[in-house]
């Protein structure tokens, strides 16, 4: 018994280390998929500095958006109709199997959208393909002489690999450990940790190989000072009922997303909608970050009109995109939203305490409604410190604010 006990470790240190390495592989491919749809589409390489193709034109953004979305209801509608059912990664913890082709083909597809200027959040797809890969290396396990896991390693090691996927995407290996064991396993022990977070340090490192170890997101200001603790006690409340109203939204459509024949036209006119917002405003194209880094790097009270329809727009779009039958994350665009309420609060905070920090302001919200929106206070809060690359002095006031939007979220999902 011991013997075996001690075989199970290896196997599940081995499976740590290899699926670090795949699953980190896979989310840099994701990544350079959408860098090539990117170009072929809107002619423009994204980074932080340039996060939306500003210079592309109205009409090219418009095409883009609209045919990307023709191109992918039409890839999912086969998809459905012709192969097998996809599996989710809650289905995945609860035994049943992904088939590999329909899910890679899924998987690649949220991407395209995305690329395309499609309003939803790429994280879905590496999450999924890391709870994809961590299915067929168990199937692969015994061809090598490995032990045979427990059921609850082998849910380890799917919803560590899920997290792994976040990670190399995004270089953020606490976030991806913390999806895996706040949002997926909700348990946490010393194995849960050390395997997830093992493996999700792994994979970023693999996948900063293209990206390098560059922030998601530019703050100025990285430091946070004490002045900004009146306005957390404001905007962490507020940003909790806004992220709960939000999450309530998408999960409707999640619930009520077009199925058959439906997303052959419900999700080409959610792209239209898009494409022509896009026209005007392209900030809202994409998973979010657009209209994110917009709302961090602009401190023009004149501004304050734009973020407000910006957040609207980018809200109701994402929602309107995952009725429509598109499949992909809510992360990024929660960030988008509350980044930029986040600001528009702030402009009237700077009149009352003079030299506090836009940027910060705009931290703020999206940390409250990204905890709201995905009731995981833990993970928003390392997410938003390792995408911005923030100091340390910023965990006491987003600890704060996560800690006041997940409770006044409460009063809207109970």
């Amino acid at each position: 018994m011991v013997k075996e006990t001690k075989r199970q470790t290896v196997t599940l240190i081995i499976s740590t280390i290899v699926l670090g390495l795949v699953v980190g592989f896979s989310s840099l491919l994701l990544g350079e998929l959408l860098d090539v749809v990117e170009r072929l589409f809107l002619h423009f390489e994204e980074n932080a500095k340039i996060p939306v193709p500003t210079q592309a034109t109205a009409i090219n953004r418009l095409i883009s958006v609209t045919g990307g979305g023709v191109i992918v209801a039409l890839i999912w509608y086969f998809l459905k109709r012709y192969s097998q059912p996809t599996v989710s990664i809650n289905g995945a913890l609860k035994g049943k199997k992904m088939p590999f082709w329909s899910s890679a083909i899924h998987v690649m597809t949220q991407i395209i959208y995305v690329g395309t200027g499609g309003s939803v959040g790429r994280e879905l797809a590496p999450r999924e393909a890391g709870a994809l890969l961590a299915q067929q290396w168990q199937i692969l396990m015994t061809h090598f002489g490995l032990a045979k896991l427990s059921t609850d390693d082998q849910r380890l090691l799917i919803a560590a690999a899920a997290g792994a996927g976040f990670a190399g995407i995004y270089i953020a290996p606490i976030t991806g450990m913390l999806f895996a064991v706040e949002i997926l396993l909700k348990k946490v022990d010393i194995k849960t940790i050390s395997v997830s977070l093992g493996m999700s340090v792994i994979a970023m490192l693999v996948g900063s190989i293209s990206k390098g170890f560059v922030p998601y997101y530019l703050i100025a200001q990285k430091s946070f000072a004490l002045d900004m603790f009146p306005f957390v006690l404001v905007v962490g409340i507020l940003m909790g009922v806004l992220g709960a109203w939000f999450r309530r939204g998408f999960q409707w459509a999640g619930k009520y997303s077009a199925m058959h024949s439906q997303i052959l036209w419900q999700l080409p006119t959610a792209a239209l909608v898009t494409g022509l917002v896009a026209m005007f405003m392209p900030q809202i194209m994409g998973n979010g970050r657009g209209l994110a880094e917009f709302a961090f790097v602009n401190t023009d009270y004149h501004l304050a009109m734009f973020l407000l329809i910006g957040a609207l727009l980018k809200a109701a779009v994402t929602i309107m995109t995952i009725k429509g039958g598109a499949a992909g994350g809510t992360l990024t665009p929660s960030i988008a939203i509350g980044g930029a309420l986040g600001v528009l609060i702030g402009f009237g905070y700077v009149l009352i305490v003079p030299g506090a920090s836009l940027a910060q302001a705009g931290v703020i919200g999206a940390v409250g409604f990204l905890a709201a929106s995905q009731q995981a206070p833990l993970m928003a809060l390392f997410m938003l410190f390792e995408v911005c690359h923030l100091d340390y002095s910023a965990l006491l006031p987003l600890g704060l604010t996560v800690a006041l939007a997940s409770a006044s979220s409460k009063l809207v999902l109970k």
